[in-house]
Parts: structure tokens; C-alpha cells; sequence
């Protein structure tokens, strides 16, 4: 079916019928439109709320948990599913919205031309049927005009008493009103014929060629929606494998939350390299009075190492130190050296930095050899560049290595004396096995260097950080008292200590000396002189013999 043959004459209906067609094709964009906004805006709220749960974070603010990085992983997955909503926006609002405006332009204009090719063959057909009806009446007035003039001469032509001029007036009249008449006729004749021939060509040729464009344009305005239609559903099937790869990557993230090693983080985290606390010692108060030989007494075992313990030491201080295992703990000043740490959390803090260092050097390595190779090229051409413009840049460079090296050096003597009082700590062993003869060619506490085999000053070990030897004055404060700590051993001065640091206790090679709190890890032991004489000596610098109950508790 065509419009041009079944609907010739139904010019204004086809004319309201495109305009519609032409409106739906808009308010489909509309909703297009509104669909994108939507879109853009599920997509924007969704990156706000990533945003919002996943802030900008520090290296060491980095999370280690499974749950956390799983939750990280998610907010991830989710930040790019909002980018494929966006993609989704932008592909509507380009192939479909986009598509469709230009279009509808597109149709407006030839819908218009069309009605305009319609309306002037229509005019043109109204201008044939004005001049054949204009003939046709000019025909039909010159015959009833011919009647008259008929009428008249033979009026006079059977009148006796009308004269001869006025009877051949009469006929020259009629001849003339004939003559028109007839004129007209052939008048009349030509322009009906015109006019059926302009007509069969309208209804027939023009009209129906109109109206196919009409309908051409509107079976196309139909495919066109057909196909957005598609477009649309396109769009989305487009992103649906990546979409389905952010879930599948969720659901992954949420495979990937192990409990047990969340709990082993936990401890690598706050482990902090101490041991438990020790049994209390039993401090008997009866060994100054007088025994008699009653069964119901309890027996003291005797000291075995030759040194009796201070009876005026009522509680062990040392235990006292140890309350905040179970209590609040002081916070402790944070130290460049981590000294303020635990030995564990301690070693990882420098090992870490030490890696952080290393990345560092390395980039200025990278940089460095990177300006040496543009300072050779412009060496060999000079239009290039100047040479010695890099020489600023690349004598900061050294400097920063050098500053880089250092630091590195640094972190590792202190990550090395950590590692190195870790490992020895469950090894020491007493005085009996303790070699007296120090490493050859190690440092003295003065700093000097013995090389002679046989030289009468032998050189100590490697000392510990001074500032070590306050860190249990921290804990002190909470529960300190005036009551002296106990004697819980004895030992022996392997090398001289000059004790200048606060807090360190002066000594001799050969002194004996009393141990009333064991090293806890930082490399220092607490003794007491003779004298009453309180202070720290390094653990490495004396040879130990703890008392036997103190052993066996």
C-alpha cells in the first residue's frame, strides 16, 4: 500500500499524522536524555561514596588485614563499576540522544519541503480550475448574449413597420454576439481540457509522488527508532562483561578475607620481643632471727653463689616494672632510633625504613646516571645543551645520596645491634662459659682500637645505645617507691666502664658487683656497688652468675 493511491486525498490528515510522528521521535530523545542524567548521576554519587569511604592514606596508615584489603578491593570494583555507568551515559547521550536531535532536525526540514511541494502543486491545480470555471463563464454569458441578440433581430425582422438599417443593425449584432460565442466556446474547451490534463497529473503524478516522499520519510523515522531502540539496549550489553568482572571481583575480594591471618597480623603488629614475667621470689624476713629446732619452721634454702642477699629488699622492683603488662601503659617518647619501642616492633620499624631508604637512593642512582648520560650527549653536541648547566643538578644529586647513605648506615647499625640482642638474648649463658678474651680489634670504651694480641687492656664488645639504659625508668614512675630492689646474682667486670652517661653506673675490670634487675632485651643489666651504688653496665662488658632461686623462679 501507498499513500499517493490510497490516501490522495487525505493531504491534511497525512500532514497532522507526520507532525506526530515527528513529536514521539522527540519526546523519545527526552526520555533519553533523562535516562543519561540519571546515569551521570547514579555514577557520580557512587565515586562520591568511594570517595568518602576510602580517604587518602599515609604509607603506614596502608591496611594489612584481609578484611580491610578486601574492603579496599570492593571499593575498587565498585569505583569502577560507577566508571562503566558513566561510560553508559556517555554512549547514550553520543549514539542515542545525540543521534536522534540531529534527526528530528533532520526530518523537520524534509517534512517541511515536502508540504511545500504539496501546497504549490495544490495552488497550481486551483489556478487550472479558476481559469477553465473564468472560460466557462465568459462562455455562458456571450451565449445568453447571442439568445438576446437573436431574439431582437427577429423581433425586428417580422416587425413591418421596423426599418431596413435597424434590421441589418440588428443582424450585424447577432452576427457579432455569435462570433463571440463561439470564441468562447473554443475558449471554454481548451482551458476544461488544460484543466483535466493539470489534474489527472495531480492525483496522478504530483500527489502521489509527495505523498511517497511523506511516507518514505516516515517508514524511516520508524527504522530510525527501531535502531536507537537497539543502540540503547547495545549500550548496556556493551559494559555488561566488565560490570560482571567488577562483581566477579568482589566476590573474589570477599573470598580473599582470611581470619587466621588477620589474628597473625595482629600479633606481628603488637608482639613486642619480651618474655612473660617470672615467678616472685620468696623474701624471707626470718633469716636474721635466732632458729630453734621446732619442726613447724619453714627452712630457707641457703644462697649457693657466695653472696648474700640484702634483707632490706622487701618487693621486687622488678616485678613492679612489669604491672603495666596488665594496666595502662605509660606512652613513651617517640625516638628517632625507635629505642622507645619493643625489640620486635622495633626491628620492623628499621627494617622498614631501611627499604624506604633504599627506594630513595636508588632513584636518585637512576637520576644521577641519567644526568651523566645527557651531560655526555651534550658533550658531543654542544648545539644541544650546555654541559655544565647539569652540574648544579647533579651535585645535588650526590649530596642527596650521600645523605641517603648515611641515613641507610645508620638505620642498619641500629637494626643490627636489635637483630644482634634478639639473637643472643635466649643464649647467654653464665660465667663459666663466658670467654674472657675479647674479638680482636674491637672497639674500647674509649673508642680506641687494640690491635696487639697480648696487650694488657682487653678491647670490650660493641656498647649499647646509652639512651637504653632509661628506658625502664619510664615505667617506674607509675610505681615507684623507696624500697631498694633485691640482689638476685652477682657478677664480674669482664672490661672497664667509664659510666659518663645519667643513669650508668661507673666500674672496673675484675669489680664484683651486685645484679638486682636482669637485662630485659635493651642490652643492659642494673647493678649495685658494694657501696649502695645504683646504675645500669652493659650485659656484653660483665659475666653473670645468677643466685639459684632466682634461677630456678
Amino acid at each position: 500500500m501507498t499513500w499517493g493511491t490510497e490516501l490522495w486525498d487525505q493531504f491534511e490528515n497525512l500532514d497532522k499524522h507526520t507532525q506526530w510522528g515527528i513529536d514521539f521521535l522527540e519526546r523519545y530523545s527526552k526520555f533519553v536524555k533523562e535516562r543519561l542524567e540519571i546515569e551521570q548521576t547514579y555514577a557520580k554519587q557512587l565515586r562520591n561514596l568511594v570517595k568518602k569511604y576510602c580517604p587518602k592514606r599515609s604509607k603506614d596508615d596502608e591496611p594489612r588485614f584481609s578484611s580491610c584489603v578486601s574492603f579496599y578491593s570492593i571499593l575498587n570494583e565498585l569505583n569502577d563499576y560507577a566508571g562503566q555507568r558513566e561510560v553508559v551515559a556517555e554512549e547514550m547521550g553520543h549514539k542515542v540522544y545525540g543521534e536522534l536531535m540531529r534527526y528530528s532536525q533532520d526530518l523537520k526540514s524534509e517534512r517541511k519541503q515536502h508540504l511545500q511541494e504539496g501546497r504549490k502543486a495544490q495552488q497550481y491545480l486551483d489556478q487550472c480550475w479558476k481559469q477553465m470555471d473564468n472560460s466557462k463563464k465568459k462562455f455562458e454569458r456571450e451565449c445568453k448574449e447571442a439568445e438576446k441578440s437573436q431574439i431582437s433581430y427577429d423581433r425586428l425582422d417580422n416587425d413591418i413597420n421596423a426599418t431596413k438599417s435597424e434590421v441589418e443593425k440588428a443582424k450585424s449584432q447577432l452576427y457579432l454576439r455569435t462570433h463571440s460565442a463561439d470564441e468562447s466556446k473554443n475558449e471554454y474547451a481548451a482551458q476544461l481540457q488544460n484543466f483535466n490534463g493539470e489534474q489527472w497529473k495531480h492525483f496522478n503524478v504530483a500527489i502521489p509522488q509527495i505523498f511517497k516522499n511523506l511516507q518514505d520519510m516516515d517508514e524511516r523515522r520508524t527504522v530510525k527508532l527501531g535502531e536507537t531502540y537497539r543502540s540503547f539496549a547495545d549500550v548496556e550489553r556493551r559494559v555488561v562483561p566488565i560490570i560482571s568482572k567488577c562483581l566477579e571481583g568482589m566476590v573474589t575480594a570477599a573470598k580473599a578475607v582470611d581470619q587466621r591471618k588477620d589474628s597473625a597480623i595482629v600479633v606481628e603488629s603488637f608482639k613486642s620481643g619480651f618474655e612473660p614475667p617470672g615467678d616472685y621470689p620468696f623474701e624471707d624476713y626470718s633469716q636474721n632471727l635466732s632458729r630453734t629446732g621446732s619442726d613447724n619452721t619453714i627452712s630457707t634454702p641457703k644462697n649457693e653463689g657466695g653472696v648474700k642477699p640484702d634483707p632490706k629488699h622487701s618487693i621486687s622492683k622488678t616485678a613492679k616494672n612489669k604491672l603495666w603488662l596488665f594496666g595502662k601503659k605509660p606512652k613513651a617518647p617517640s625516638l628517632e632510633d625507635f629505642s622507645h619501642l619493643p625489640p620486635e616492633q622495633r626491628r620492623k620499624r628499621l627494617q622498614a625504613r631501611i627499604d624506604e631508604l633504599s627506594k630513595e637512593l636508588q632513584k636518585e642512582v637512576d637520576q644521577r646516571d641519567a644526568l651523566n648520560k645527557m651531560k655526555d650527549v651534550y658533550e658531543k653536541n654542544p648545539q644541544m645543551g650546555d654541559p655544565q648547566s647539569l652540574q648544579p643538578k647533579i651535585s645535588e644529586t650526590m649530596c642527596n645520596m650521600e645523605k641517603l647513605r648515611s641515613e641507610i648506615h645508620k638505620n642498619e647499625s641500629w637494626l643490627s645491634e636489635v637483630e644482634g640482642k634478639v639473637g643472643t638474648r635466649g643464649d647467654r649463658r653464665p660465667s663459666a662459659d663466658v670467654n674472657h678474651h675479647a674479638p680482636h680489634g674491637r672497639e674500647s670504651p674509649e673508642g680506641s682500637y687494640t690491635d696487639v694480641p697480648n696487650q694488657e687492656h682487653r678491647s670490650p664488645p660493641h656498647q649499647p645505645d646509652p639512651r637504653q639504659a632509661h628506658q625502664p625508668d619510664e615505667f617506674d614512675d607509675e610505681f615507684d617507691d623507696d624500697d631498694p630492689l633485691p640482689v638476685i646474682g652477682h657478677c664480674k667486670a669482664l672490661y672497664s666502664f667509664n659510666g659518663q652517661n645519667e643513669g650508668t653506673l661507673l666500674m672496673k675490670e675484675n669489680e664484683v658487683l651486685y645484679i638486682i634487675e636482669e637485662d630485659k632485651g635493651d642490652g643492659w643489666t642494673r647493678a649495685r656497688k658494694q657501696s649502695g651504688e645504683e646504675g645500669y653496665v652493659p650485659t656484653s662488658y660483665v659475666e653473670i652468675a645468677m643466685e639459684k632461686n632466682s634461677k630456678d623462679s
